[in-house]
């Protein structure tokens, strides 16, 4: 038995792949990927493909970069961890380094492992900051359906996504509202996106006020949601969130784990939108995905509520919150993003994409073209243009957009009914021309299908 195989037989009989059902790739075994160099990766068997997720919405300084490497090499031969209750130099100089970048320079960090830790240390702290500041009885905590905000127990309460497992009781006092959507309103007629953000943040108040302000500790949002489809919402919609939340005191979260570091054209998702959240949460885009990192970003106001004693302090750990070895990667990944100017190519390249992604208007099964701000982007697949009909699950859409985008030297699996698109901050003009060009091939294969009508 070769190598490929003997990887395939293990893997076939002993692994778990994250969000993949095992009979989905238990026969012809896992993709196994051995190389990355910028936009582009190579399987075990020699062939390539331009990764147009970008990891899984992370790899934003793109592959290969040996720099990161080099600098998670010397921080683990010289202090790979320090003792319990100290710290070393690169966490301290990141936290002076994410200061520095964000809308608040005053701000304090307080490091993870991921995602979903981010955000459980942002609501817990939410909380906390509550009770240091009288408001005791305050514990419930505002979403939105169809968000993704991690995969624990307490993060999938706040999705209500089709990604959760249906798991009993959700997280008591938590309280989901509509989420924005353009192209599918939540208002009757032809509304616009100022119309619909007005309609959204009065239903927010109307919640708050029906479920009692005193007992509401936290709203938690993405800038763009991801998961509900990439929808960019007008500025007024956040500006409407940090209105209600400051009328009611109610502490802003914006979980930028996805949208932070760059994603949106700016270094944080909510400079896009010109307000300051209360705690901001962070990971993937942070290492580029060297290193597992996440962090919950408190401002000033947030983190001196935990001055004085045992009685207000935060009292919080994680294991590996803040790992050295982590924390180097992100001091190198940050540098990339400075020495390249990967933000400003994220606005640039950003705006190329969208403008090349309107040519697929012409064909008949491609309802909406989603993005304009930075490299986040969406293709919207329908059954009809005018009724907005969906293709039934027994299409089995996803599998044939995943299959037909290899085919095209492309792997995402985030492809289907929307076709999400978030590249390497790196990536050029050429490359989102190959990309573009085979979605656009992709949409033909599936066009050229005798299941299909349209």
């Amino acid at each position: 038995m070769n190598n490929i195989e003997n990887l395939k037989s293990i893997a076939s009989e002993h692994l778990f792949m994250h969000g993949v059902q095992i009979n989905d790739w238990k026969n012809e075994g896992p993709m196994i990927f051995v190389e990355g160099e910028g936009s582009w990766v190579t399987d075990i068997e020699g062939k390539k493909y331009l990764d147009m997720m970008g990891g899984l919405w992370f790899k934003s300084a793109g592959y290969g970069r040996k720099k990161i490497a080099d600098a998670v090499y010397k921080q683990m031969t010289e202090i790979s961890s320090p003792p319990a209750n100290s710290t070393t130099a690169s966490t301290i100089l990141l936290s002076g380094k994410i200061a520095e970048i964000y809308t608040d320079n005053n701000c304090r960090t307080f490091f993870v492992s991921g995602g979903s830790e981010a955000v459980e240390t942002a609501v817990k702290m939410a909380k906390k900051y509550q009770i240091n500041s009288g408001k005791s009885r305050a514990y419930k905590i505002i979403s939105r359906r169809n968000s993704y905000h991690g995969s624990t127990a307490m993060a999938v309460s706040l999705g209500r996504t089709f990604t959760a497992d249906p798991m009993g009781p959700e997280m008591i006092g938590n309280i989901h509202v509509a989420n924005y959507n353009a192209y599918r309103p939540p208002i009757p007629g032809n509304p616009t996106p100022e119309e619909i953000s007005e309609w959204l943040i009065y239903e927010l108040e109307h919640v708050i006020v029906q479920n009692d302000p005193d007992t509401i500790a936290a709203i938690i949002a993405e800038p763009v949601s991801a998961a509900n489809g990439i929808h960019v919402p007008p500025r007024s919609y956040w500006e409407g969130l940090r209105r209600i939340s400051d009328k009611y005191q109610i502490v802003l979260i914006s979980d930028e784990v996805i949208n932070g570091f760059g994603r949106l054209g700016e270094w944080f998702g909510s400079q896009c939108f010109g307000i300051q959240p209360d705690i901001t949460t962070v990971a993937k885009g942070i290492t580029s995905g060297y290193a597992p990192l996440g962090a919950a970003i408190a401002t000033k106001k947030i983190a001196d509520s935990f001055l004085g004693g045992q009685k207000e302090m935060f009292y919080h750990l994680i294991t590996f919150g803040g790992h050295p070895i982590s924390t180097a990667a992100a001091n190198a990944n940050l540098e990339i993003f400075s020495e390249e100017n990967l933000i400003e190519n994220s606005k640039i390249m950003g705006n190329y994409l969208y403008e090349r992604l309107q040519s697929l208007y012409e064909y008949p099964i491609v309802g909406d073209v989603r993005g304009g701000l930075g490299l986040l982007a969406a293709v919207e697949i329908v059954k009809d243009k005018k009724t907005k009909e969906k293709f039934s699950p027994e299409m089995n859409l996803i599998q044939k957009m995943t299959r037909n985008l290899l085919k095209n030297g492309i792997i995402s699996f985030r492809a289907g009914d929307v076709i999400s698109i978030c590249p390497p901050l790196s990536i050029n003009k050429s490359e989102i021309d190959f990309m573009v060009q085979g979605i656009e091939s992709s949409i033909k294969s599936i066009l050229q299908d005798k299941k299909i009508k349209h």
